[in-house]
């Protein structure tokens, strides 16, 4: 049985899969990810990584949603009858469910930034202030994260196409056009070519085991893949759409808005003086301190600030979209109802992590704040995990028929492509992941 609702068009699945990675992962994790973790070294592998791992992981995500045309746990299950696969799909409901628990908490911030600004309490120059304020004081770090997440359920409860593809359409592309001016201002700045050349240079000495775990985790989190949230979106896919044309198009504009990030951030960065290894912070406070150079910046931030959340709720979208759509099978009755329950559990689940940058901070696990350490376990293991066995599961479970029809691989130059992704999903994927963890783990 069909899906009960389908993308409008390719354009939409496309702006609706962006948005689900052009949110956090590419505008607020990548740059203090690329900060702390050897800078332009960081960012090379970054896209390798991308390329050569994430977008084969991309479709053969696409080709499991579309195939069957069923949300994330059923697909697996009609791919794979009577067998274990299913719990993939179940493996990426439980990682959404605890990568939007404290990806809220980050969404309350911006909410929290967005109404000072609006009260005229948004003010210059002691921006980290600022920030250490929002995110110490335990009452509007919750309420904050709770409004957050009522926003999120309220969109996701409208269903696909009313709700979901109807806001990506017109927000994505502002946000993208504006990114664009901050990066050509910060661009102008005294000093920025310092954090053009630390951005854009690479510094392998810089690099650890930990910082190539971490890239090899922001790959997939910047794609939203390994937790089959694109398994579910493209189920909504209309079988006449090319999905190879799709995922380009999707891993082009993350990358585009991935390097936009960063010639926005760093040039900053150096220009003002501030540590690039600021970590989550980094976005908070040196954006605004951009905003304060331009001509009617405060108007400026505001509109960045609106648009930055937007980008952050598409992403939101798109992780309760798998938990509810696996939930309702179709049943949009149960979407509605499922879609505020849900929202409400993982902000009861998020709340610790809203709390460990104020009264819970001495709180650690595994020598990690609340919210570092379920960053940690999301990004780095339970996605890593999630996509290993993806690339396992689509050579070894999908008929080679399916592959290429979904594809659409019928020419020579397809089937010579074909045959290099199926190279990469089925050896170089699940050694490259391999690898980095047993680094890792210090066993090689």
């Amino acid at each position: 049985m069909k899906q009960a609702e389908q993308w409008t068009s390719r354009l939409g699945f496309i702006l609706a899969a962006a948005g689900s990675a052009i949110g956090l992962g590419a505008i607020w994790k990548f740059p203090y990810m690329v900060g702390t973790s050897g800078g332009g070294a960081f960012f090379l592998l970054f896209i390798i990584f991308t390329l050569v791992i994430g977008l084969p992981l991309l479709l053969g995500e696409f080709t499991i949603g579309r195939s069957t045309q069923k949300e994330a746990i059923s697909a697996y299950k009609t791919i794979a009858p009577g067998s274990l696969w299913h719990w993939i799909g179940r493996l990426g409901v439980i990682t959404c469910f605890l990568l939007l628990s404290f990806y809220s908490v980050v969404g309350g911030w911006i909410l929290s930034y967005l109404l000072r600004g609006f009260t005229g309490q948004l003010q210059g120059p002691a921006y980290d202030k600022v920030f250490g304020d929002i995110i110490g004081d335990p009452v509007s770090a919750v309420v904050a994260q709770l409004v957050f997440m009522l926003i999120t359920a309220w969109v996701v409860a409208r269903g696909v196409q009313s709700g979901i593809e109807s806001a990506n359409k017109y927000m994505m592309p502002g946000l993208f056009l504006l990114f664009m001016v901050l990066m050509v201002r910060s661009l102008t700045l005294d000093g920025a070519m310092d954090g053009v050349s630390f951005f854009l240079r690479p510094d392998f000495s810089k690099l650890s085991a930990e910082s190539i775990l971490y890239a090899l985790g922001q790959s997939f989190f910047a794609l939203s893949v390994g937790v089959s949230v694109m398994v579910t979106y493209s189920s909504y896919l209309a079988k006449n759409e090319s999905l190879v044309r799709s995922a380009g198009s999707i891993v082009s504009l993350n990358l585009l808005v991935s390097l936009f990030a960063g010639l926005a951030i760093f040039p900053a960065v150096f220009s003002l003086g501030v540590e690039p290894t600021a970590g989550p912070g980094l976005l908070f406070i040196v954006l605004p301190s951009v905003f304060e150079q331009i001509a009617f910046g405060s108007i400026f931030l505001l509109i960045f600030l609106a648009l930055f959340l937007f980008a952050t709720l598409t992403s939101a979208f798109s992780m309760l979209e798998i938990i509810v759509a696996s939930l309702a099978k179709g049943d949009e009755k149960k979407r509605k109802r499922l879609a505020w329950v849900i929202g409400l559990l993982i902000f009861i689940v998020g709340v610790p992590s809203a709390l460990s940058f104020g009264v819970w901070s001495e709180v650690t696990l595994f020598g990690k704040s609340i919210f570092d350490a379920m960053d940690f376990l999301v990004s780095n293991i339970l996605m890593p995990l999630g996509a290993l066995l993806i690339s396992i599961f689509v050579p070894l479970k999908m008929k080679r028929e399916t592959l290429i029809n979904e594809l659409g691989v019928h020419t020579s130059l397809g089937k010579r492509l074909f045959i290099i992704w199926l190279l990469l999903i089925k050896y170089v994927a699940p050694i490259a992941i391999l690898a980095v963890f047993l680094q890792m783990l210090g066993i090689w």
